[in-house]
C-alpha cells in the first residue's frame, strides 16, 4: 500500500484514464474493536465496484475483466493488518493503486475517465509531512515522516540510505583518522556528506518538505559548513540514528515537529484574527466553498476532524443534508481542500476546536 503522496504522484494520478478508471473509497480503522468490521466493508465496497463496471454498457467485454481483474490485484494487496483511517483503490484499464490513508474518508465508488483525488490532497495536506535525514560517517538515511500521526518510514529515494566502509586500506591513516572529530574532518568523509546533501536535493526538487537533520555535533558543523539544502535545515544533535528504527528516529524528532506545529497554528489563528479586521475573512463551509470556487482564498484553515455532509441545490448556497442522501456530497471539505490547492491556497489544519467561533473552516482571502 502506498502512503507518501508527491507532486509528481499526484500530477500522474489526476491525467486521464481509459473509461472506466474506478474509485474505490472506504473508511478503516487502526484499533480494536472498530476494525472488525474493516474486512467485511471493503470485500461489500470492492463488490459494489465490481457490480457497476460489469452492469455499464458503455463498457466493452474485455474492459470489464481488464478493470475487474486489477480490482481483484489491487484488493489482494490490502493490509488491513496496518491500515490507518481510510483507503483508496484505483482501478483502470492495465493498472491499479492502493493507497492508505490518515485521514477518513466517505464511501464511495465512482467510475470515471480520471481517479477521484481529492481525498489523498486532503489526507496529505493534514499529514503536515517532513523529512529527516539521519548522518553517520558511514551511513546516511532518510525518512519520510508526517506530524499527524505522528510516525516516520525510512524512504530509499535518490538512492538513500547511503553507505560507505570506514575501513581504510592504509592502515597508519586509519590510526591518524580513527577518532571521531578527525573523522569529520577527513576529506572522504567530507566528500560522503556531500553526497548525501546532494541527494537530499533531488528529493526536495520532486517533493518539497520541512527537513530535520540529525547527527552528533561533528557531523552537523560540517554539514553548516559545506552543505547546501542540508545548511539551512533544523539540526538536531542527536547521533545513532542513521542506523535506528523508525520509532527511535521519531522519538528523537518528535519534540521539535509538535513544537513547529504550535508556532504554526499560533501563526494561522493570528493572520485569521488580522484578516478579520481586514475584511478579507471567510468563515463556515458555505462562504469558504464559494470563495474557493472563485479562486480567493489565501489561506485556508481547517480544523483536523472537521467533516460536514451537505446538498448542492443548484443555488448560490450550500444545504446541509443528511449521510446517504441521494445529492449529498459527504466530502465537501475535502473538496474546498482541493479546490484551494489547486488555486495555490496555502492550508492548514488546525487542532479541532481551534476555529469555533468560524464553524470549523475558515480562509484568508486575497481581493
Amino acid at each position: 500500500m502506498e502512503h507518501a503522496l508527491s507532486p509528481h504522484t499526484l500530477t500522474e494520478l489526476r491525467r486521464p484514464r481509459p473509461y472506466p478508471a474506478v474509485s474505490v473509497l472506504t473508511p478503516t480503522h487502526r484499533r480494536e474493536p472498530d476494525n472488525a468490521q474493516d474486512p467485511v466493508r471493503l470485500r461489500n465496497v470492492v463488490s459494489e465496484a465490481r457490480r457497476q463496471i460489469e452492469a455499464d454498457p458503455a463498457v466493452t467485454r474485455e474492459r470489464k475483466a481488464d478493470v475487474v481483474a486489477q480490482l481483484e490485484l489491487a484488493l489482494a494487496e490490502v493490509d488491513l493488518a496496518h491500515a490507518e483511517d481510510g483507503l483508496a483503490i484505483f482501478a483502470a484499464p492495465g493498472e491499479h493503486q492502493v493507497w492508505s490513508l490518515a485521514r477518513t474518508v466517505p464511501e464511495r465508488v465512482v467510475l470515471s475517465d480520471t481517479f477521484l483525488t481529492r481525498n489523498l490532497v486532503a489526507a496529505q495536506a493534514a499529514e503536515r509531512p517532513f523529512w529527516v535525514l539521519a548522518v553517520s560517517a558511514d551511513r546516511i538515511s532518510l525518512w519520510s515522516g508526517a506530524g499527524v500521526p505522528g510516525h516516520v518510514s525510512e524512504s530509499s529515494k535518490a538512492g538513500f540510505p547511503l553507505e560507505r566502509s570506514l575501513v581504510d586500506p592504509d592502515a597508519e591513516r586509519q590510526e591518524r583518522i580513527g577518532d571521531l572529530p578527525s573523522t569529520f574532518r577527513d576529506e572522504q568523509t567530507r566528500h560522503f556528506l556531500r553526497e548525501g546533501d546532494t541527494a537530499l536535493a533531488q528529493v526536495l526538487a520532486a517533493d518539497p518538505r520541512p527537513v530535520y537533520v540529525t547527527g552528533v555535533q561533528n557531523a552537523l558543523a560540517c554539514l553548516a559548513e559545506l552543505g547546501t539544502v542540508t545548511k539551512d535545515a533544523v539540526h538536531v544533535p542527536y547521533g545513532g540514528l542513521a542506523h535506528a528504527g523508525a520509532d527511535t528516529v521519531w522519538q528523537a524528532v518528535r519534540p521539535l515537529v509538535e513544537s513547529a506545529d504550535l508556532r504554526a497554528v499560533d501563526g494561522v489563528t493570528r493572520e485569521l484574527d488580522a484578516a478579520r479586521g481586514r475584511k478579507d475573512f471567510a468563515a463556515g463551509v458555505d462562504e469558504v466553498w464559494q470563495n474557493a470556487n472563485d479562486g480567493r482564498v489565501r489561506l485556508l484553515a481547517v480544523e483536523e476532524n472537521y467533516r460536514v455532509t451537505v446538498r448542492d441545490d443548484g443555488g448560490d448556497h450550500l444545504v446541509p443534508a443528511a449521510g446517504g442522501h441521494l445529492d449529498a456530497r459527504e466530502d465537501i471539505v475535502d473538496e474546498i481542500v482541493e479546490r484551494c490547492l489547486d488555486t495555490g491556497a496555502d492550508v492548514r489544519f488546525v487542532p479541532d476546536g481551534t476555529l469555533e467561533s468560524a464553524q470549523g473552516i475558515a480562509g484568508v482571502l486575497r481581493y
